[in-house]
């Protein structure tokens, strides 16, 4: 008999599932394998894919409305821009502590000046300033004459005063270029024609000046002594014209092109401008009233402080003067001005303090006291987006 201790209970096992069994299972389902390895090679591509979903949501939720797309620069695009802009700043930081030098070996004539300054005349300095005035008003209307559509005359104006502000931030006009070509491009106009809009304007300004500059010298003549150039210089300076000249002409492909493009969007331009009379006078009259406006704020500086000067004369030598700085990339010709403006008026038989004073005060008037009110109006138009 057997004892009810040694009756076996029944064993309950759980079955064990092998590696290879799993193995041999899916490759008997040929469904399944399929779905097995699509889903292993797909994981990294969709975790990809999701990553970059969301980078790109990323930018897109921080990106203005109505934005394009922006593509990502190169890695080497900071350091592009560095290599461009380093010379501009080299030079302006040559030129200021040549001024600065300057300023400190001949103190004691820039003191007298500035003390002769404060106790000018009134009146006359009151006259300068509304002529400094008149140089926003007559520089948006030489920019009006340079595109053929209609820009809004009170936003046009405050855009030049905000562009002459800047342009005494940013060293060889790039401050001024930069206002005007966003105000175009923001009344509609694409980044072609506002350049090509800025470049008509700059070159009615530069042939006015020039007309103004030969018609005051036959008027006074021996005031402009031209320097003698040796004649190799002349031949070397021709020389490099010349090549410059070959090696555009014989240049292919992308920048024959631009240049080609350029050109024939400026000249388009241009036609178009002068297909209406009306642009064409505000253009032309504008840029010549702008550089007449700038040289009768030196000549009512420089009869408030009593300079012994003829009104021609001192408007010769302001405008022989600043076109020579010019030629050095300086915020709003700072330093450079100055000194050619100070030595062109005591080379001409200007006492050294008294040309100092009328020097001061053009810039008293023309920089200094516009640039605050110029930037804050510079805020206001980007915050409305007119810039």
């Amino acid at each position: 008999m057997t004892s009810p201790l040694a009756i076996s209970q029944p064993v309950i096992s759980h079955p064990v599932i092998s590696e290879g069994a799993v193995s041999q299972a899916v490759a008997s389902q040929p469904a399944l394998s399929q779905a097995v390895a699509f889903s292993s090679a797909a994981a990294p591509a969709a975790a990809a894919s999701a990553a970059s979903a969301d980078a790109a949501s990323a930018s897109a939720a921080f990106a203005p409305p109505g934005a394009p797309k922006a593509a990502v620069p190169p890695p080497t695009a900071p350091a592009l821009t560095c290599r461009r802009t380093w010379w501009p700043t080299a030079a302006t930081l040559v030129v200021l502590l040549c001024a600065g030098y300057l300023g400190r070996r001949h103190w004691p004539v820039i003191e007298s000046g500035a003390g002769r300054l404060a106790a000018a005349d009134r009146g006359w300095l009151l006259a300068g300033a509304a002529a400094a005035v008149a140089t926003w008003a007559c520089s948006a209307l030489a920019q009006q004459g340079a595109v053929t559509e209609r820009l809004p005359g009170g936003r046009l104006v405050a855009a030049q005063f905000a562009a002459s502000a800047a342009n005494h931030v940013l060293p060889a006009g790039l401050g001024a270029g930069a206002v005007n070509l966003r105000f175009l491009m923001r009344r509609g106009l694409p980044a072609g024609r506002s350049a090509s809009a800025l470049a008509v304007k700059a070159a009615a300004g530069g042939l006015t000046r020039a007309v103004l500059i030969a018609v005051l010298a036959a008027t006074c003549p021996g005031v402009l002594r031209v320097p003698r150039i040796p004649a190799g210089a002349v031949t070397a300076a021709l020389a490099a014209a010349v090549l410059c000249a070959a090696v555009l002409a014989a240049a292919r492909g992308p920048l024959r092109s631009r240049c080609r493009t350029a050109t024939a969007a400026v000249l388009t331009d241009v036609r178009a401008v002068h297909a209406r009379p009306h642009r064409a006078a505000a253009l032309w009259g504008g840029s010549l009233a702008f550089a007449a406006a700038h040289s009768l704020v030196v000549i009512a500086v420089a009869q408030a402080v009593g300079l012994s000067l003829s009104p021609v004369r001192v408007a010769l030598l302001y405008l022989a003067a600043s076109s020579a700085a010019a030629l050095l990339p300086t915020p709003g010709n700072l330093g450079s001005l100055e000194a050619a403006l100070g030595v062109a008026l005591t080379a001409a038989g200007a006492p050294a303090a008294t040309a100092a004073s009328a020097v001061l005060g053009y810039r008293l008037l023309t920089v200094w006291l516009p640039l605050v009110p110029g930037l804050l109006v510079l805020g206001a138009l980007i915050r409305r987006r007119a810039v």
